[in-house]
Order: structure tokens, then C-alpha cells, then sequence
């Protein structure tokens, strides 16, 4: 169970739908709670790299690396084996790709046989168009893109990622569940490990993802925000409460 940290302007932020970012604190702060609460990994999106045409903030990263107690993984800007290697020797142990994958699978690839597919996870996010019909969703560009998402789903798997992490656009930030069908049917075509997000708003709506077949569950909102009016509050279920759940 994964928190997904949004980074922008070195700082937490947390959207809606992939809009409305409102800021939410100091990211260092909220991996000092989350260490305090040993969370299982951690994962930070940089929203505005790969947008911006910017690497990684490798000194911020570092400073992250440095105060995780937990696995971390990082993604935004990057596009090369060199930008990846880097990241690596801070510290971070998984790197999240998206455009550049989009672009080129073969990056995943190189990344994989050099790095281990374990290490190398690929983001697809998806949005219903008009007739609501799944499609992939660029979020560099903010727009839908032609290619089939689960076949784009089944190629990056051949290349050599080691995860998928699946975002559903329209779900991100409204905390009324993950959209089930999705995982289902990207359940139904990966052998690599499924990590939801977007959507969670109570413990239930992971528990609905894992019997889904999502393989983990990451969430946002549901770490960083309490009550109706959003109120920051950076939280996470203990371990006997998780247990229950998962096991009931």
C-alpha cells in the first residue's frame, strides 16, 4: 500500500482529475510522518518535469532518498540510462517512467537489462473520452492519445518493465473508488505486478482494487487529505487495521 506523493515546485501538492493542484506541505516533512508510520514504500511524481523539459531535481531527490526509512520510488523527467543511473546512486530504488516509454519502448528496455526489471516501472494513465471509452492519457501533453492502452500496456511488459502503475484520470482526486474495470481488464493481460491509484477514499476502495487483481494499491488523497473540505492531514491505516481488512 502505496502513498503517491505529487511534486510540484519542490513542494506536495495533490489535484483533482489532473487539475486543481492544491498544495499540501513540505515533502520532507511528510516522509518524515510516513517513516514514523512505516509505510511499505513511498513513490513521488514530479508533475511538472517531463512537462517543463527539465531533468530530475536530483539535490531534492537525494534529500528524500536520505530520509526514507522505506523503499522509493520516482518519477518525472526521465528519459536516459545516464538520468536513471543517477537516481539509482541517491538512493531511489524504483524508477517510474512514463513519457519517454510512450515515446520509445526500447528505453524500457535498455533501463531493464541494465538496472533489473524489477527496478523499472511504467505509468500508464487512462481517461473515458466522450463516448466512454477507456483510452491512454499523455500527461506531458494532457491529451488522449491514439494508441490502444492495454496494447501499449502489453508491449512495455515485453520490453521489460518490472511494474505497472495505473492511474485513472478521471478518478484521480475524487476519492469515490478506483474504477474497477480498468484493473480488471489490465489484470487480465499483465504478468507483472498491477499497482492501482486514483480514486481511493477509504480502506474499502483498496481492498476492492487488490480483488479486482490489482497486485498493490497506491493512493493519494485518501494519505494527505481528511473530510469533505480537504483539510491536510497526512495519515496512514496501521497494521492490525490493514490486517483485518485484507484477511476478513
Amino acid at each position: 500500500m502505496i502513498p503517491a506523493l505529487l511534486l510540484s515546485n519542490s513542494g506536495l501538492v495533490k489535484t483533482q482529475r489532473f487539475s486543481s493542484a492544491k498544495y499540501v506541505g513540505d515533502p520532507i516533512n511528510a516522509i518524515r510522518i510516513f517513516n514514523d508510520k512505516e509505510v511499505d514504500e513511498l513513490v513521488v511524481l514530479d508533475i511538472d518535469a517531463t512537462r517543463l523539459n527539465r531533468e530530475p531535481d536530483y539535490d531534492l531527490i537525494e534529500e528524500f532518498a536520505a530520509e526514507c526509512f522505506m523503499p522509493l520510488g520516482y518519477g518525472g523527467g526521465v528519459r536516459t540510462v545516464e538520468q536513471a543511473k543517477r537516481l539509482f546512486s541517491l538512493g531511489v530504488e524504483k524508477v517510474v517512467l512514463q513519457t519517454a516509454a510512450l515515446e520509445d519502448p526500447r528505453i524500457v528496455t535498455e533501463l531493464a537489462s541494465r538496472f533489473g526489471s524489477q527496478s523499472i516501472v511504467v505509468s500508464i494513465d487512462v481517461k473515458k473520452n466522450w463516448l466512454g471509452k477507456t483510452k491512454l492519457w499523455g500527461a506531458s501533453s494532457k491529451r488522449i492519445l491514439r494508441a490502444d492502452w492495454l496494447a501499449v500496456m502489453r508491449e512495455l511488459q515485453s520490453a521489460g518493465a518490472g511494474e505497472v502503475l495505473l492511474n485513472s484520470v478521471d478518478r484521480d482526486g475524487m476519492r469515490n473508488g478506483y474504477d474497477l474495470d480498468v484493473i480488471r481488464s489490465a489484470a487480465a493481460i499483465l504478468d507483472i505486478p498491477l499497482v492501482a491509484l486514483g480514486g481511493a477514499g477509504s480502506t474499502t476502495h483498496l481492498l476492492e482494487a487488490v480483488q479486482a487483481g490489482a497486485s498493490g494499491v497506491a493512493a493519494g488523497s485518501l494519505f494527505v487529505l481528511q473530510g469533505p473540505h480537504r483539510a491536510v492531514l497526512i495519515s496512514y491505516p496501521g497494521y492490525s487495521a490493514l490486517d483485518k481488512l485484507f484477511r476478513s
